[in-house]
């Protein structure tokens, strides 16, 4: 049996590769444009495109292909051969010119009316910073990418921008504190990846599941996750099988996977990989949801990743643990023993408080879309309300800094098990809040609120140019002070004072929060349409334009590209509900009646004195309920109608919402009433019985 040390990450162009194939000069150089952001020279990037062209052909590549991420909220790819005519023959050739940059045709992807339709050409550029590897008969380069005329169509280049803009500020910042040996700060992130797993043969029967990724129809079965038994339970065989394999396949691509579990719902499991830089950190992320769809289908198993596949279970998301590291090896976030005198971690922390606050809204449109609109606020995934939480012991040192008051740290008790085989240990200073959307844990932030789905390059290049902004305006507050440590310490109070609406410890779930939020100013954005409204807002544009992350112009083209996006996602699953209850359910349901009615009839022909009530009751109520559907089947038409013909995306987004999506609630309600009534044999679609478990 092989080794995981020994095969992990053997499909990767990693450091220890390229130490060993590249020219001493060469990875020197290489390393540079890695680590200090220099510029690389083409003649380096021939050795380099040379030495990854042979490594990846020994390991059976006769493709390359630059591998971006466009805005569709899916990853792109085309591969061209290595083959190169010489003679009657061919040679395997990759020059620095390839590597470095790629042409495809860009017509076809989201550009928010940036430019023209048919200014077609687009282009990818190597980023260095995440390694090349080889997947399915290629060698895969991460690149960034963007139109002819140079604006940012991807969601990675943004991220880059905003990773080094970070790191420049943290810098400036921890030089005041005397740490000139720090020259380069990362921000780094661990994404929890939850999904589903369900039988192949059920989901082929499912057109909502194909072209939606989540039931449109479907009632509850029986039993559902309130045993709370699937939860961290065992897991069964054939979805270890699957675990097993992924895992492989993850590690073989240098993936960090570390935790596996089921989760609260049935057929819902968990993956958490060990953090990573926040870029690679990204690439990993995407890869990992397309090989979890891969290794699926080699076990007759489909992995859902949609937010909220099942109405009535638990949905899925995605836990964004965000620290910021130095490059000597320190985590700015860690209170350590002392955080009442460590004035850096409480400067950092505040940075991250003020962030937070002010841009609240932003933290809450980078986690919108169509499909997380179902679990926010739902009491399984945190409310649309941003707010940070801190943790008893935190939370008392912010007060003591704002009220001037002494700190006393409740220290870590120890917890006695009462078991003499069983050790003593000591328990943490906090608890975990999983209501809270922001919440500290320890040394790290973790943003809950995020979609199983969503690329996390959007909120983590929101997240990390708000606080670089911050740590601008605490560097210009400080570089002139007489007093270094007294000035920080006010600037430090004066933060925690103005921004301390923010802070929530409490049960984000209950009604009294969303009152106290109201009361303390803060948004309560509950849907797409509602969140994105903001995008535009003058503080929000001018952050991005100041920090160079994003001109206006890119910023209106995301914030047009997100609405269309959900205009589209609400009209593909309402076109296709429409479908599924025209063509499938009404005749089922009808036959079904029939069938009701011919017994009505056989048994009245044998006997007046026959009851007949039982059948004679689900037929009055299943033909009222088929009235009442073709009503709603029209209605659901009308608004599709009414919000396709309106022009203005916002305008648009809101009617979809407000219009559509409520007659698709409508419909659905009474569609799964009379699933509940009809006939197993009858009804079209397997069950929420037989999807949840079927594995």
């Amino acid at each position: 049996m092989t080794k995981v040390p020994e095969y992990f990450g053997s499909m990767v162009f990693n450091d220890k590769v390229m130490q060993e194939r590249l020219p001493k000069a060469t990875y020197k150089a290489l390393k540079k444009t890695v680590e200090n952001g220099e510029a690389l020279d083409l003649s380096v990037a021939n050795v380099v495109a040379n030495a990854m062209k042979d490594w990846a052909v020994e390991l059976g590549c006769t493709h390359f292909t630059h591998w971006f991420q466009p805005m569709t909220g899916v990853t792109a790819e085309k591969h061209d051969s290595f083959i190169s005519p010489q003679g009657d023959g061919v040679i395997m050739e990759f020059s620095g010119k390839e590597l470095i940059k790629g042409e495809p045709d860009a017509s076809s992807f989201p550009s928010g009316g940036i430019r023209a339709t048919f200014e077609a050409r687009g282009y990818t550029t190597w980023d260095p910073t995440s390694p090349a590897f080889v997947r399915d008969g290629s060698l895969y380069i991460p690149t960034a990418f963007c139109s002819y005329t140079g604006e940012v169509l991807d969601k990675k280049t943004p991220l880059l921008r905003s990773m080094e803009r970070l790191s420049s500020e943290a810098v400036k910042v921890l030089h005041l504190f005397g740490q000139d040996e720090v020259t380069r700060v990362a921000t780094t992130v661990g994404p929890e990846q939850e999904y589903f797993l369900i039988d192949k043969e059920m989901y082929d029967q499912r057109v909502d599941l194909k072209l939606t990724g989540r039931t449109l129809f479907g009632a509850m079965a029986p039993k559902g996750q309130e045993l709370e038994d699937h939860y961290f339970g065992s897991i069964k065989t054939r979805v270890s099988a699957y675990m097993r394999d992924l895992d492989e396949e993850l590690w073989k691509l240098g993936i960090l996977a570390k935790t596996k579990h089921n989760e609260v719902a049935p057929s819902q499991h968990e993956l958490a990989p060990i953090f990573s830089t926040s870029n690679i950190a990204t690439d990993h992320n995407e890869l990992t949801m397309e090989i979890m769809k891969k290794v699926a289908e080699k076990h007759g198993l489909v992995c859902l990743l949609h937010e909220k596949p099942f109405k009535g279970v638990n949905g899925s998301g995605k836990h964004n643990n965000w620290s910021i590291s130095t490059n000597t090896g320190e985590n700015l976030l860690s209170p350590g023993k002392h955080p009442e005198t460590n004035y850096r971690f409480q400067l950092f922390l505040a940075a991250v408080v003020k962030a937070v606050d002010e841009y609240q809204d932003l933290l809450r449109i980078t986690v919108a879309s169509a499909g997380n609109d179902h679990r926010l606020g739902a009491n399984e995934a945190p409310p649309a309300i941003i707010s940070m939480y801190l943790g008893d012991d935190l939370d008392a040192l912010v007060r003591s800094i704002i009220n001037g008051d002494d700190y006393e740290s409740h220290g870590r008790e120890r917890m006695h098990t009462g078991v003499e085989v069983l050790a003593d240990f000591k328990k943490d200073n906090s608890d975990r809040n999983r209501t809270s959307p922001f919440a500290f844990t320890g040394n790290k932030f973790e943003f809950r609120a995020l979609g199983s789905s969503l690329n996390i390059a959007c909120p983590n290049y929101m997240l990390n140019t708000m606080v670089a902004e911050e740590l601008s305006q605490f560097y210009e507050a400080l570089k002139d002070a007489d007093d270094l440590q007294e000035a920080v310490k006010a600037l430090i109070r004066d933060t925690f004072t103005a921004h301390q609406r923010i802070i929530f410890n409490g049960d984000n779930y209950s009604d009294e929060w969303v009152e106290e939020a109201e009361r303390r100013g803060l948004y309560n954005l509950k849907s797409l349409p509602e969140a994105l409204s903001h995008f535009m807002d003058k503080k929000n544009v001018d952050l991005f334009v100041k920090n160079n992350i994003c001109s206006e112009d890119e910023l209106r083209a995301r914030y047009e590209i997100d609405l269309e996006s959900y205009c589209k996602q609400l009209n593909i699953e309402a076109l296709t509900m429409v479908d599924m209850a025209k063509k499938d359910i009404t005749p089922a349901v009808s036959a079904y009646v029939r069938e009701l009615t011919d017994a009505v009839l056989s048994k009245k022909a044998l006997s007046d004195t026959i009851p007949v009530i039982a059948e004679m009751d689900i037929i009055t109520d299943l033909s009222d309920k088929q009235t009442a559907f073709a009503a709603h089947i029209a209605k659901l038409e009308d608004e599709i109608n009414a919000a396709a013909s309106i022009e203005d995306n916002q305008e648009k987004a809101f009617a979809y919402r407000n219009g559509v999506f409520k007659a698709m609630e409508e419909l659905r309600e009474i569609g799964d009433a009379m699933e509940s009534e009809t006939g197993t044999d009858f009804w079209p679609y397997p069950s929420y019985t037989d999807l949840l478990f079927g594995v």
